[in-house]
């Protein structure tokens, strides 16, 4: 499936860079994918690491987020210690202070002022908003969240929630690893064979090719899709595990305002 490429922003904060997609430019949401500079991290985690889990000083971390949170005007951020799972966590109040609950990779709300964060170094953050319900999601996709269907998953718990409709739905998927650097030598025992349609060479695939196989599978119009064409190993201002391997964490934010 051709994937549909859109324009992006970098939008410059106080303390930090930040892409946004026009496509969710919605006067009452706001989101962006943080890049890796204009925090508080040292090297390898250098500068706007999120991750706490990935051997960076957490009183760095814990700064970095606030000022994500502070700069979107967000009365909480609420993360996922991410296991590459499909379990959907919805947030349904706003909590007290910020909070990182552990074994989930996908977040929905319609609550205001909660900014749900995605942490991520190569994998896809899928971005998902139902102006109809005014509801939205955020999904952590590596190639095991595409295997174990998240993206699905967690469509199905906005219909499930708020009746959210696919086709009124609105996605969009962060910069990662791209096919050219998506190689993958056990895939035969890795990925479901359904995906062996998006080897675009040997053993390199297409997983943004395959989120959006997967989102109009359930769906979403092809029209209301949205990608970059950056792979973030081969850009330097993104962190990626694949190219670092010790490194931090990339932010992708989503909130109703």
């Amino acid at each position: 499936m051709h994937i549909i490429m859109s324009d992006f922003i970098i939008s410059e904060f106080d303390d930090f860079a930040c892409l946004t997609f026009p496509a969710l430019n919605f006067s009452n949401l706001k989101h962006g994918v943080t890049l890796r500079s204009g925090g508080n991290s040292s090297s390898p985690y250098d500068a706007l690491n999120v991750g706490l889990h990935v051997g960076d000083d957490p009183s760095f971390v814990l700064q970095n987020r606030e000022v994500i949170k502070k700069s979107f005007s967000a009365q909480s951020l609420f993360s996922a210690q991410q296991t590459h799972s499909n379990e959907v966590y919805q947030v349904t109040e706003i909590p007290k202070e910020n909070l990182e609950v552990k074994g989930y990779d996908c977040l929905i709300t319609d609550v205001k002022g909660v900014l749900l964060m995605i942490q991520q170094a190569d994998c896809q953050a899928i971005f998902l908003y139902n102006p109809v319900q005014n509801a939205i999601g955020i999904v952590h996709v590596g190639w095991r969240g595409s295997a174990n269907d998240a993206i699905g998953q967690t469509l199905s718990a906005m219909q499930r929630a708020y009746g959210c409709n696919a086709k009124n739905t609105i996605a969009a998927i962060s910069p990662s690893l791209s096919s050219c650097c998506a190689e993958f030598l056990n895939y035969e025992h890795e990925l479901p064979h359904a995906f062996q349609q998006f080897q675009v060479k040997p053993f390199h695939f297409d997983f943004k090719a395959i989120s959006i196989w997967q989102l109009s599978s359930y769906g979403v119009n092809p029209k209301n899709i949205y990608s970059t064409d950056i792979c973030t190993y081969c850009d330097e201002r993104f962190f990626s595990y694949r190219r670092d391997g010790v490194t931090g964490r990339n932010a992708s934010v989503i909130g109703l305002c």
